[in-house]
């Protein structure tokens, strides 16, 4: 949403004939882009020509004028009848008066488009307005990359936080050390121990020189990350000498925090000088991310040789070191024109004053930070981490499954109320954090962070006080439909309805209908698919078994996303999959892991890895006699550190690929029923045992549902659960 808005009368008609002007060669490429994205939104051509002087004439003009008094990022759009004009002190506040312009437009191909009047004065709120990829764990190739710059683009996003390097792979070339890419950036594949077969991949100089090159034409500057002195295992497989344990190590394919740092010789920091010298060749901006966060100082204890060196420098402990590591970085940053910026864990040592933190764990660092006097970037876990999933209904792919809603994201405010106004002004903006751990393509890449970047995008730009999340609900099919029009993927999850059923007894169910984000739903029962003529869904419906329900949301009479479709009976409701199933832990981590034997199936499952446990919530045990599982044996393949070891759980095993245990009324209630698991799977890595009810109970429990047996190298994870009656014969 704009700065400032004013309504005028009228409408501007656009069409084949409208003459498009720029007035000298710095305001072509917002020219440019207006033309491109209309060509591509309406199928409208217009060939952008120079004006050699501002003209008051018919048709779009886009006009640099440095005399405005406007800031960098400033710019005025006026529609009249006859002619639109924008207006700029500087390049991008051109370019983004040409994107609200093209917001602007109508939906639909028409011929002639019709543009209502109106002025715009707009100034973004904070200069950091940015999104981290991960390239280290999974990689994209350079036209994926460029996609998510024009996706950017059109958000008015101006910074692309570039993550490069990690414990997963080196993706960037550096022609001093051939092994950080020829070595550190392959690694056997994720998920498939003992397979033989590798992922590779990184960028040449070249393609990072045409990438950083792309991103400025679209007013974004690429920071590059190269993550020190922890996630250095890639660099260590690529050069051992680096390490501090002296082994040789691959390239990681496991998820979590690994323990292998850089060591603290001096022949190390030859290595970062020189790395980070063809890094800042590479990349103009005026920022260089070095990392410093999930340092576990394990190794650097246990180290004879960096123990004497911290004695010889007189630093009481190891984050004393860590931060001595820093501030031989920042000089070294600092002498190439260079600031540094890392994660908040750079703050538990003494920081450069020139130093920028990016604060992840919250905003506590960021607000330290500031009242330190350093500059922050606000970029909170979970509030602004994309990877986090989005609803928790079924279809979400693979990820974390704490669910951070569009609203969550849409209300996060990088500028916290404790810091006083002086304070504030430290607050450079924020960022969305896109990991990779989970998300292996472009299509998750984009579920992942549309439409929720939408939302960091107007509380990067629009006021605060002109911030309203329902208006800007109200918006947010429109912007749908931009972005099928310029063929960027998002999340269908927040659009789709969700369906829960449950019996009510005498052949009859309950269904409750929702959907994430409010719409309005429609549903026909029995029937084809609805609309806005159909029965609009207000409460609770009891229904007659068995009923097939198909529901939709709905927004200005149009469907948001596919409709739903299900059929609700008596065998239906004894069936649960694990979705549909709370995790026992009260804490720790949580996954949605997708099944590597056949990611083409779809197999996703929800598992608590350090304590894998299901919990059934009022569970109808009436004439209950046999209970069906079908379950997935799932590689386990993860570092967490010290917490690993402290809160891995698991039930002892009795039987060589252990047993299924179902309890009721809690996990040390009476055992329901237990099974032995088999010693092999089918293609797709699943199993279905039965387990024959052993204690008689009546009425609703809640059933606690474990495998026995160490959860490493592999660990069965639930996939259904279906409750069997006693046949009556």
């Amino acid at each position: 949403m704009p700065a400032h808005v004013t309504q005028e009368k009228g409408r501007y008609t656009l069409d084949a004939t409208t003459r498009l002007q720029y007035s000298g060669q710095a305001s072509a490429s917002a020219a440019d882009e207006f033309a491109r994205l209309l060509a591509r939104s309406h199928a409208i051509s217009l060939q952008p020509t120079p004006s050699s002087i501002p003209t008051s004439g018919a048709g779009i003009e886009f006009v640099l004028d440095p005399t405005a008094k406007l800031g960098p990022e400033d710019y005025r759009l006026t529609v009249g009848p006859l002619r639109i004009e924008v207006v700029a002190a500087q390049a991008p506040g051109l370019f983004y008066g040409a994107i609200t312009l093209w917001q602007l437009l109508p939906p639909g191909r028409d011929d002639h488009i019709a543009i209502p009047a109106v002025h715009i004065e707009d100034t973004p709120r904070f200069p950091w307005r940015g999104l981290m990829l991960d390239s280290a764990r999974h990689f994209q190739s350079p036209e994926q990359v460029k996609q998510l710059l024009d996706a950017m683009a059109v958000h008015k996003l101006n910074v692309f936080h570039w993550h490069l390097t990690d414990d997963q792979g080196w993706r960037i070339q550096i022609l001093r050390y051939p092994n950080l890419t020829q070595v550190g950036g392959c690694r056997e594949k994720v998920d498939m121990p003992g397979a033989g077969s590798q992922e590779c991949g990184f960028y040449t100089q070249a393609q990072i020189r045409e990438i950083v090159a792309y991103a400025a034409a679209r007013q974004i500057t690429v920071v590059p990350e190269i993550d020190v002195p922890g996630h250095a295992t890639a660099a260590i497989a690529a050069y051992p000498q680096l390490g501090t344990t002296g082994q040789r190590l691959p390239v990681s394919n496991e998820r979590g925090i690994h323990a292998n740092l850089f060591n603290v010789d001096e022949g190390t920091f030859e290595f970062l000088d020189q790395v980070l010298a063809e890094v800042a060749e590479l990349f103009p901006g005026d920022y260089i991310h070095i990392g410093g966060d999930e340092a576990i100082k394990d190794q650097w204890r246990a180290s004879t040789r960096v123990q004497q060196r911290r004695h010889e420098l007189g630093l009481a402990d190891e984050a004393q070191l860590q931060a001595w590591f820093i501030t031989r970085l920042e000089a070294m940053l600092v002498k190439r024109g260079k600031r540094l910026i890392g994660w908040d864990e750079i703050l538990e040592g003494a920081l450069p004053a020139s130093a920028t933190v990016m604060s992840w764990r919250g905003t506590d660092g960021g607000i330290a930070a500031a009242r330190a006097g350093h500059d922050v970037v606000m970029s909170p876990s979970p509030d602004l981490y994309l990877d986090y999933l989005q609803t928790d209904t079924p279809g979400e792919p693979a990820g974390r499954p704490k669910t951070v809603p569009l609203r969550t994201v849409y209300a996060f405010d990088p500028v916290p109320a404790e810091l006083t106004s002086e304070q504030r002004q430290h607050v450079l903006g924020l960022q969305a954090n896109l990991w990779t751990g989970d998300i292996a393509d472009l299509a998750g890449l984009e579920h992942a962070a549309f439409p929720r970047l939408a939302a960091v995008a107007e509380t990067g730009w629009t006021p605060q006080a002109d911030k309203d999340y329902d208006t800007f609900l109200a918006r947010l099919p429109t912007q749908l439909r931009r972005y099928r029009e310029l063929g960027i993927g998002y999340a269908s999850t927040p659009f789709s309805v969700v369906l829960t059923a449950a019996a009510t007894g005498e052949g009859r169910a309950r269904i409750t209908l929702s959907n994430p984000l409010g719409y309005p739903i429609h549903y026909n029962i029995n029937g084809g698919p609805p609309d806005t003529s159909s029965p609009a869904y207000r409460a609770p419906l009891d229904l007659a078994l068995p009923v097939t329900i198909t529901a939709a949301a709905f927004a200005d009479g149009k469907v948001l996303a596919a409709p739903m479709s299900r059929l609700i009976d008596a065998t239906t409701l004894l069936r649960h999959e694990d979705e549909q199933l709370e995790q026992c832990a009260e804490d720790g981590p949580v996954l949605r892991m997708a099944n590597p034997r056949s990611p083409e199936a779809g197999g996703l499952f929800n598992v608590a890895i350090l304590a894998p446990c299901w919990r059934w919530s009022d569970a109808p045990l009436d004439g209950i006699g046999t209970i069906r599982v079908r379950a997935a044996r799932l590689p386990y393949r993860f570092r967490l550190g010290s917490e690993e070891e402290r809160r891995r759980r698991f039930l002892p095993a009795t039987t060589a690929q252990g047993e299924l245990d179902i309890r009721i009324d809690g996990c040390d209630g009476p055992r329901l029923a237990t099974a032995a698991m088999p010693a092999h799977v089918d293609a797709e890595g699943l199993a279905t045992v039965l387990a024959p009810v052993r204690l008689p109970a009546r009425g609703a429990h809640t059933l606690c549902i474990r495998f026995s047996g160490d959860t490493r190298p592999q660990m069965w994870v639930l996939d259904q659960i279906s409750l069997q009656p006693t046949d009556p014969e």
